[in-house]
């Protein structure tokens, strides 16, 4: 596995970031070198590598259900993988795959970038009993040009259907998890509908994301209030 990663690692520096990477480094905390919130980034890796997949031409949706539509190898391994699990799966919902198991892909991602020498990944225990991880961005300037490209794709002057269609999915990725420091809640409110619209171009992943991301938001603030009141 390492040298499948270290391989990988190579071809990323060589080529363009995936869409997945992408999402990552946009969630990267990069002056606190961390994650602020790896639940929420996990579920944000899942839903860029199907829909990475969907804008490769691998998976379609198939009566709401996704569904392998292409064979071989992608050239990414964390896009392999999970091309290769829903090949192997019958059909399930999109929900359901942008919520299976994204620990494990958040986590081979991590090791494919801090192989690349995109980001430093230093692994170690809080309080000395919780594993962490704590990603240190090699080139703050790259996650600035990411920010910049969102922040391009969200008020620009352009029609949604001339805007590139990996673009269109990152900017609307980024809105479906309310990453702030990218897309702040006014922006998210100002630019709704045209986020609708950059979500349609992204695939059927994006609202799913969205609808999970919303989930997890009920849970944790059902949580915070019964232990506020206990």
């Amino acid at each position: 596995m390492e040298r499948d990663l270290a391989e990988a690692g190579e071809a990323l520096t060589m080529t363009e970031l995936s869409l997945p990477a992408k999402a990552y480094l946009l969630a990267c905390d990069v002056a606190g070198g961390k994650l602020r919130d790896r639940h929420r980034a996990g579920l944000l890796i899942r839903g860029a590598a199907i829909t990475d997949l969907v804008l490769r031409g691998r998976v379609a949706d198939a009566d709401g259900r996704v569904e392998a539509t292409g064979a071989g190898p992608t050239g990414d391994l964390v896009l392999d993988e999970m091309l290769a699990e829903v090949a192997g799966e019958s059909p399930r919902k999109w929900k359901w795959w942008v919520r299976k198991d994204a620990r494990g892909t958040l986590e081979a991602l991590e090791s494919q970038l801090d192989a690349a020498g995109v980001i430093e990944l230093k692994t170690g225990r809080t309080l000395g009993l919780f594993p962490s991880r704590r990603p240190i961005v090699r080139d703050p300037a790259v996650v600035e040009r990411l920010r910049a490209l969102v922040d391009h794709t969200l008020r620009g002057a352009s029609p949604v259907s001339d805007v590139d269609a990996s673009d269109a999915a990152l900017t609307a990725l980024a809105a479906a998890v309310e990453l702030r420091d990218v897309i702040p809640g006014r922006d998210r409110r100002q630019y709704k509908d045209r986020i609708e619209e950059l979500t349609e171009r992204g695939g059927d992943a994006v609202p799913a994301l969205r609808k999970l991301f919303r989930e997890l938001r009920v849970v944790r603030a059902s949580a915070a209030s019964s232990s506020g009141g206990s």
